[in-house]
């Protein structure tokens, strides 16, 4: 059972709207055996891994994976049930997954779902090893293959703090993206994004955070705000700290200036061996020591988020009870530290007690040593404040709750955890001598999350509360546009449309990426990364994304939800073969992709002519907009008459059905980018674009100006049907790259005026054979003259094998009347060009956009094409004219 590759699907997913790990495996010599035709394999499985009980499996009840097991299944569905469970046992739990057979025989595709890649990828890789060890009946330690799972868990997984306020992030509907390794996290999308780290968020001072290290000026500022805090000074040697309590006449504590989670604190201290023996330890723990008066009672641990208080918990002695037999250690061991919820990983509420410092210290108080033997039933005090885990929130009293919410406030801390000292937490702390000892900065939430006694608090939900108030999610508007073709254009008419209504937009598309116009990265940025750089970006307070097939396959989209999604059209399909994507019905499966995600408030934008398109009305959980050059094309007409938007061309007119309401919009004469309506594929194109912008709640003026304003040139839409007039000859610059445009393109030129064409024409080497040679036929078919050439050549073909099969695809007895052969792009276009008489048309299958905007800038004998004002957007949108202004 090999491993063929593995993609990681972090985003929505042709399998899920979660993200998965898609499998390639071979089964290899396994690939007909099925689990019940292996001697003793499914009760290996299962005595290993018992609690796969719970997996319901396609039969929809507990232990119906069991069942699978016993009727017989084959071993990629078993690699996936058995690498969610090693998942959900190492503590990321999963439940999503499926195995599906692809075209090659015993190989298999199995999409698992995941929380955190690497963790899913080392379990992935664990459970190959365990069905092996089934199948064959080697040996199998599941507790020790479980340790490292666990260990690798609690180093990659976000603690407990940081994930209780993206979960409620995430009930709320508010994106959420980790941006490293550790526990940052972006809350939002763009302009309304929001960051935290741990329990600190973007509007967490340094200030108070710098402030709120320095014990002894937190102490200073609280005592002028009236706060209770105990008296005391910060000492520079153990003699000063012996100075110091004999200044304070009473018991002591000594402690780090700038410690946290009580590292490094003894508390109760009386002879001056004790005190400066803590000023040692305390001293290793920060950057200087304080001695301060010991105040009695229980430590509590007061939790202010926003100016409110919201979680307390209080903290209890850690006691042992003599049986006269054991020793203290072992009675630590016995009583206290074999409680399961004691541990030390950050998902344990409580700390194992240690033989430390403290712990010695408080033995030593009590004239007792770790191998000391208790007397039966002697209570022995170890530590005098363990782990704050016993809520107590509803028991504040009202003026507690008063100078906690001030201390926070007087340091600066939108989030802040209060240690106070008390006997009684709801009784005033000037009546029983209580004390504010600190105030912490990103303090931790376990505490209050899984307290041992009392109710958990809801403290993410407050924290995300405060960073998003009630109806606020963090979005901004998002459009994706996918299809097999005019996607680019789709996306940049949707970008103008929305610049022009005052947007910042980013736009991430197959030419690159740019944020308000400006350009942030050139080439392909159709995929997920460039997504996510999009919605990072906090200048962006719109996004236009494309979606190409390729990164939907590899990663996913990069984006959990949007508000529109256009799909242009499927037609033949492009690419196929490639993922065992074969048929146009296989690139609905990724195509519908963004459909899939749309918000209830949102809608889908779809091809209404188009069949694979038209089915995929019923995925949207918003409305849907279908668009068609006929109003009355059946699957248009049908959504008309039953109350639903739409937008057709009526009588030459841009035109918005909503029921029985018709509102023009603009004449697609006026529309330089459709030639006067000739190129009809951009009349679709200017359709999808003005149904997204419907789509998006764009006012219609807008609209209509940005429509108006889309020249469709070498400036707005680089090589997608650029019509330049030189020299008394037609330059024709495209992007064309399956048979679908190439029949779209035909289909324009039949109707411009020009007798006489040629072409320079190649197709990429991952299409399939058939495919080359359809372009071919349509080639040979549709021009006089054929300029074949190669794009920059990869492994997957020999040198010149495409041409010789759009050869074959030409035919023997063709229109052309020359077809020439020149590997290089620059040489075919040279060649053709010199060969061009005036009146014909040359059409330039663009190489990459930067190349051919130089090449056609040379061709013209111009340094930079710029449009005539004289007949760019003129009525007639014949051609677009440039001159070397």
């Amino acid at each position: 059972m090999e491993i063929l590759r593995v993609l990681t699907l972090r985003g929505p997913n042709i399998w899920s709207r979660q993200p998965a790990l898609e499998v390639w495996v071979d089964l290899g010599p396994l690939k007909d055996t099925s689990s019940e035709q292996i001697a003793g394999f499914n009760d290996r499985l299962m005595a290993w891994l018992p609690t796969m009980i719970e997996h319901r499996c396609s039969i929809g009840e507990r232990g119906g994976f069991f069942q699978r097991l016993r009727r017989g299944t084959y071993l990629a569905h078993i690699l996936e049930h058995v690498t969610l469970e090693l998942q959900t046992l190492a503590g990321t739990p999963v439940g999503f997954g499926r195995a599906r057979e692809t075209q090659v025989e015993g190989v298999y595709k199995v999409a698992i779902r995941f929380q955190e890649e690497s963790l899913a990828r080392a379990c992935l890789e664990t459970a190959r090893r365990l069905c092996l060890a089934a199948v064959y009946d080697l040996p199998f330690n599941i507790a020790e293959e479980l340790k490292p799972l666990r260990e690798l868990a609690d180093k990659v997984c976000l603690g407990p703090s940081t994930q209780a306020i993206v979960e409620a992030a995430r009930a709320r509907e508010i994106p959420v993206r980790r941006l490293n390794a550790g526990s940052l996290v972006q809350l939002g999308h763009g302009v309304n994004q929001r960051r935290i780290w741990t329990a600190e968020t973007d509007r967490t001072s340094a200030i108070a955070e710098s402030i709120a290290q320095d014990k002894d000026l937190t102490k200073v500022m609280l005592r002028s705000a009236g706060i209770p805090v105990p008296e005391g000074r910060q000492v520079d040697s153990p003699e000063d700290a012996w100075a110091a309590a004999e200044e304070i006449e009473g018991p002591v504590v000594v402690k780090p200036l700038d410690a946290n989670h009580g590292r490094g604190v003894f508390m109760n201290l009386t002879g001056r061996d004790q005190v400066t023996s803590a000023y040692h330890e305390a001293l290793k723990e920060g950057s200087g020591v304080l001695v301060e008066q010991f105040a009695p009672g229980a430590e509590h641990r007061l939790l202010v988020i926003g100016g409110k208080l919201v979680a307390a918990a209080r903290g209890d002695a850690a006691v042992v009870i003599g049986d006269g037999q054991q020793t203290i250690a072992e009675l630590i061991e016995s009583q206290i530290n074999s409680d399961p919820r004691r541990g030390d990983d950050e998902m344990c509420p409580l700390n194992p007690v240690l033989l430390d410092l403290m712990t010695l210290t408080e033995l030593d108080r009590q004239d007792m040593r770790p191998e000391s033997v208790p007397r039966r039933g002697a209570r022995v005090l170890v530590r005098r404040n363990d782990n704050l885990s016993h809520d107590v929130t509803d028991d504040v009293h009202p003026s507690v709750a008063e100078h906690a919410v001030l201390a926070a406030h007087v340091v600066g801390l939108d989030i802040a955890g209060l240690d106070v000292v008390a006997t009684n937490i709801s009784q005033p702390l000037e009546e029983q001598g209580g004390v504010v000892v600190e105030v912490n900065a990103g303090p931790g939430l376990l505490m209050h999350l899984r307290p041992s006694e009392g109710k958990p608090r809801p403290v993410g939900e407050a924290i995300v509360a405060t960073m998003f108030p009630e109806g606020e999610t963090g979005r901004i508007p998002i459009a994706c546009v996918t299809g097999t073709n005019g996607k680019t254009t789709v996306s940049r008419l949707l970008t103008g449309i929305l610049k022009l209504a005052g947007r910042t937009v980013g736009l991430a598309c197959s030419d690159g990426i740019s944020v308000d116009g400006r350009i942030i990265e050139t080439g392909d940025c159709a995929g997920p990364r460039s997504a996510r750089n999009i919605l990072l970006n906090p200048l962006v307070d719109a996004a236009v994304l494309e979606a190409g097939r390729g990164g939907i396959l590899r990663e996913g989209l990069g984006f959990d939800k949007c508000d529109v999604a256009v799909v242009t059209n499927i037609g033949g399909g492009d690419h196929l073969g490639a993922y065992d994507i074969h048929t146009a019905e296989d690139m609905f499966k990724v195509k519908r992709t963004p459909v899939d995600v749309v918000r209830p408030t949102g809608a889908a934008v779809l091809n209404a002519a188009d069949p694979v398109v038209a089915e995929m009305e019923s995925l949207c959980a918003g409305g849907v907009i279908f668009f068609a050059m006929d109003p009355e094309q059946p699957v248009l007409a049908r959504h008309r008459s039953a109350g639903r938007k739409a937008v057709a061309l009526l009588d030459g007119v841009v035109t918005f059905f909503d029921g029985p309401d018709r509102r023009p919009l603009v004449a697609v004469a006026e529309l330089p980018c459709t030639h006067g309506g000739r190129a009809e594929f951009q009349v679709e194109n200017v359709l999808a674009a003005a149904a997204a912008a419907w789509g998006l709640g764009i006012d219609l003026e807008f609209i209509r100006a940005g429509l108006r304003a889309f020249s469709g040139n070498l400036m707005d839409d680089p090589a997608r049907f650029n019509v330049l007039e030189v020299a008394g000859k037609t330059l024709v610059v495209t992007d064309l790259r399956n048979a679908s445009a190439l029949q779209a393109l035909i289909a324009t030129l039949n109707r411009f005026p020009n007798a006489r064409r040629s072409i320079v024409y190649s197709v990429e080497e991952d299409r399939r054979d058939a495919d080359i040679e359809t372009q071919g036929q349509l080639l040979g078919a549709a021009f006089d003259r054929v300029y074949l050439c190669e794009f920059e050549r990869g492994s997957l073909r020999r040198a010149g094998e495409v041409i010789e099969l759009l050869r074959q695809g030409i035919g023997p007895e063709p229109r052309a009347e020359r077809i020439e052969e020149l590997l290089e792009w620059n040489a075919a276009v040279d060649v053709a060009w010199n060969s061009l008489e005036r009146g014909e048309l040359l059409v330039v299958q663009s190489s990459s956009i930067s190349q051919t905007v130089r090449k056609i800038r040379l061709l013209a004998g111009m340094e930079r094409l710029v449009p005539d004002a004289a007949t760019v957007g003129g009525a007639n949108g014949t051609t677009i004219a440039f001159s070397a202004n």
